[in-house]
């Protein structure tokens, strides 16, 4: 039986994909109120299992059971080209699994019980029966918890050892909100072949110009809600700084929205970045909150 070469399987795994729940397990550490000094193994090793080991082998298992769909929207994948021979795309993805798995039990229960979390999500997401992904609103949802969210969550539980303070899950769970609207932009690439397999994004239900104005709505709106608690909580500098973030964000999505298709890849990788800044600035903003608290 023939098998993959690495390269192959690297791409198979998409190392792009990591850096976002890389990003929100950082900001769930920063958010902690916990000193890193003495704790940077754990960091790493939580870092490594929330995109290199989870994040991958949602990829993995997605690319194998879009394989169809992959066909005719992306036909120089590894696996729809052949590149990823038999049921070689299935063994990784069950093979990472296990070891994401052994990695989240070595780093304790409430990071084994994240994970876990995370990677029934990422099954059902892509695998029938129940496949998620078939229907934006739930899949986007399934998808947008596992990159923000949950990292997030890890991030801030494996440096307390403990649940997280509620402020900190509050915004994680705002920030998932919002990501809603990320997935949604990464819809527009593959509308013919989700409309020709039956798969039925946002921007299928929608058609591109809804689906736009509700993608770029869902992202503002939960930002908005963090200025508000940030000003609540009186970090008024912080509250500032991802208002001006988010001022920068609407000022793109005009651009944007005036041509959704031809421009969601530029908004993904302008727009976003500004999303995922002002995540960083509500961690710092939350630390002295949670600091304040232990104390």
């Amino acid at each position: 039986m023939a098998t993959p070469a690495p390269s192959a399987v690297v791409e198979l795994l998409k190392p792009i994909t990591w850096f976002a729940p890389m990003w929100a397990f950082g900001c769930g550490v920063i958010s902690s109120g916990q000193a890193p000094s003495g704790q940077w193994p754990v960091i790493a090793a939580g870092v490594v299992l929330a995109g290199p080991l989870v994040c991958a082998t949602s990829q993995a298992a997605n690319d194998w059971f879009d394989r169809h769909v992959d066909a005719i929207n992306e036909p120089d994948r590894p696996i729809p080209s052949g590149r990823i021979p038999g049921r070689w795309g299935l063994y990784l993805a069950a093979g990472w699994t296990m070891l994401s798995l052994l990695v989240a039990g070595m780093l304790g229960p409430w990071i084994l019980g994240a994970a876990l979390f995370g990677l029934v999500l990422a099954w059902i997401y892509s695998a029938p029966p129940l496949r998620l992904k078939r229907n934006g609103w739930w899949g986007n949802s399934a998808v947008a918890l596992c990159y923000e969210g949950l990292p997030w969550f890890t991030g801030a539980a494996v440096m307390a050892a403990s649940m997280p303070d509620r402020r900190v899950l509050l915004v994680a769970l705002l920030y998932s909100v919002g990501a809603h609207g990320i997935m949604t932009l990464n819809d527009f690439k593959s509308v013919e072949g989700d409309r020709a397999m039956g798969l039925r994004s946002l921007p299928v239900q929608l058609g591109s110009d809804r689906a736009a104005r509700f993608a770029c709505l869902v992202m503002a709106l939960p930002q908005v809600a963090v200025v508000g608690l940030l000003i609540g909580w009186e970090r008024p500098w912080q509250a500032a700084l991802v208002g001006a973030l988010l001022a920068g964000q609407l000022a793109l999505m005009t651009h944007f929205l005036k041509a959704p298709r031809a421009r969601a890849a530029w908004y993904n990788g302008t727009g976003t970045t500004l999303y995922v800044l002002g995540m960083l600035a509500s961690a710092f903003a939350l630390r002295p909150l949670v600091q304040g608290l232990a104390s």
